[in-house]
């Protein structure tokens, strides 16, 4: 997976994402010891959507960042964009109850949405997978309004500290194999823990949204450092 590149690296994720759909949340749930259900929680809360407003769930995958911004707002249009489809299909066939949510096929990298549409965006361990982070964050700017919010969810390297050994072993062979035994798929859960290990720090995530023209933009920490939100604001 490290050689991928580009439009190759890009196919690749996708493929894996549509091949444990059926069972992503339950190893996200099993993989979190079920914290991940909190930290959406708190990304909606980030976003500070207005009762009636706009908000896009960027990476979607099954909708649940989407489904706790109706949870949270009943009256807001909840969008859950994703360029793997068979995540969407999952989220929309198992979960009756997100049937509010709008499902539509999008590339982080062109979203298909007018500019300054949404009140707030948000996404959930996107960054790290898109073969440009910045340009990412340019598309999700242009489509949020003046004063509208960015939120990201995102897993973050291990620091260098007393843990880190536990930490890579936990990312290393645990995780794998809990992805053979629950998700069916080592593979994708040896993709995840390489893509965590190499993706940006949270100090050089923050920078890269203040260097597309966020403000106010900070993050917190949780799992020993391994979780990261970050939000910023898109000036009035």
């Amino acid at each position: 997976m490290a050689h991928l590149q580009g439009e190759e690296r890009a196919r690749y994720v996708r493929d894996m994402f549509a091949g444990i759909a059926g069972r992503y949340d339950r190893m996200n749930r099993v993989m979190t010891f079920g914290q991940d259900i909190r930290w959406r929680r708190i990304v909606v809360e980030l976003a500070k959507l207005p009762e009636d407003g706009r908000f896009l769930d960027m990476a979607t995958g099954t909708g649940d960042i989407a489904a706790e911004g109706l949870t949270q707002h009943p009256g807001i249009l909840s969008v859950g964009g994703d360029f793997t489809v068979e995540m969407m299909q999952v989220g929309r066939d198992d979960y009756p109850e997100r049937q509010q949510i709008r499902w539509v096929g999008a590339d982080a990298l062109n979203l298909p949405f007018p500019s300054e549409y949404f009140d707030a965006v948000a996404s959930g361990f996107l960054m790290r997978n898109v073969i440009d982070v910045e340009r990412a964050f340019r598309e999700q700017w242009r489509v949020t309004k003046p004063g509208g919010h960015v939120v990201v969810l995102e897993t973050s390297p291990p620091k260098d500290n007393f843990l880190k050994p536990f930490i890579m072993i936990h990312l290393t062979y645990i995780l794998p194999l809990l992805g053979r035994i629950i998700a069916g798929n080592s593979e994708a859960y040896s993709y995840l823990p390489s893509s965590t290990k190499a993706f940006q720090s949270p100090e050089n995530l923050a920078q890269t949204m203040r260097d597309v023209g966020f403000q106010n933009v900070s993050y917190q920490l949780f799992m020993f450092g391994t979780i990261g939100i970050h939000v910023g604001q898109r000036p009035a």
